[in-house]
């Protein structure tokens, strides 16, 4: 299970929570204008914009869960159990689940343009290959101006306005939204005693806004932590400010090893966290056991390659003795 969100600082910024029991090696790919990308059922794109994201490099093909491309339109794929993928449609440009990424990032500048190229699009029943079989997704497409959420179920594909930038897992993105009534009580602020006008009822202790706040790692109850976390964090004023900002959010709903087990000895957690400058191209992230903070510039690549720039995670930390 996942979580993606959107938050504006001194830019905007982009990323998510990998959430698994387990890692396919993952790193941080730049893909370069001129990279082909050979699709199974329409045609190959031999130019196209820039990206840079965090992939599974398969095969030479760049397996991305989440990207931000040149223009800043950025995408992440999480974890949907209901999705259900269609058969072919020769009315409709028909693409793979793990296509989805490149097919928008590759020609769309931003959420508008997406939006027309999904009312064209048939996402397709079709593996990887037989060592990598379908994972049931849905998608967020965010630019500085808007968010969306994409989600392919049995009566078709749904898009959905975002306002509150922010997506987990199941269940389907309507139904998350609708659950943030059930706490539209929090604040960040000290409550007003309405319980009882005759009960002198104390202030005990900071933070008494919050109570009722989830704190479990349900994707319902991470759901709501990430959009009252990102709706009430102050906006940063310089970069690594508005880095670290966006890293708060993403912790809020980190998971620990041990905390999700999802079968005997085995437990969910959370692999990687990014955050992109998507002004900038300025793709920063961290691990599990590195906290420390790495970033890869797209801009420091020649965009007009044709081939992929792979960068390898930073996985352990050192560790800075003061004395």
């Amino acid at each position: 299970m996942c979580t993606a969100a959107n938050y504006f600082g001194k830019n905007h910024y982009f990323g998510r929570n990998l959430d698994l029991e387990f890692s396919y090696n993952e790193t941080v790919v730049i893909t370069p204008r001129n990279y082909t990308f050979n699709y199974r059922k329409v045609e190959d794109m031999k130019t196209h914009y820039a990206l840079i994201g965090m992939a599974f490099v398969v095969e030479n093909y760049p397996l991305y869960y989440d990207a931000t491309n040149e223009k800043g339109l950025s995408m992440a794929g999480l974890n949907f159990p209901e999705a259900q993928f269609k058969a072919e449609n020769s009315s409709k440009d028909n693409i793979t689940p793990f296509e989805v990424i490149p097919w928008i990032l590759s020609q769309c500048a931003n959420v508008k343009e997406a939006r027309t190229l999904l009312n064209k699009i048939n996402i397709v029943n079709i593996n990887f290959n037989d060592e990598l079989p379908i994972t049931p997704l849905h998608w967020i497409i965010s630019d500085e101006k808007e968010s969306i959420v994409v989600e392919c179920v049995e009566e078709g594909l749904n898009v959905y306005d975002n306002p509150v930038g922010v997506m987990t897992n199941s269940p389907d993105f309507e139904k998350q939204m609708f659950n943030l009534n059930n706490f539209r009580h929090l604040s960040n602020k000290t409550p007003e005693n309405t319980f009882s006008k005759d009960i002198n009822l104390k202030e005990y202790s900071r933070g008494m806004g919050g109570i009722g706040l989830p704190g479990d790692l349900s994707s319902m109850s991470r759901f709501v932590k990430a959009t009252f976390t990102k709706e009430n964090l102050l906006n940063a004023k310089t970069e690594t400010e508005s880095v670290s900002q966006f890293f708060h959010i993403l912790d809020s709903v980190c998971q620990q090893k041990g905390c999700v087990e999802v079968s005997p000895n085995k437990y969910e957690y959370t692999i990687y966290s990014s955050c992109v400058n998507t002004d900038k191209g300025i793709y920063y992230y961290k691990t599990y056991d590195n906290s420390q903070i790495n970033a890869v510039n797209m801009h420091n690549y020649d965009l007009n390659s044709d081939k992929l720039d792979i960068h390898e995670l930073i996985t352990l930390q050192p560790i800075n003795f003061q004395n």
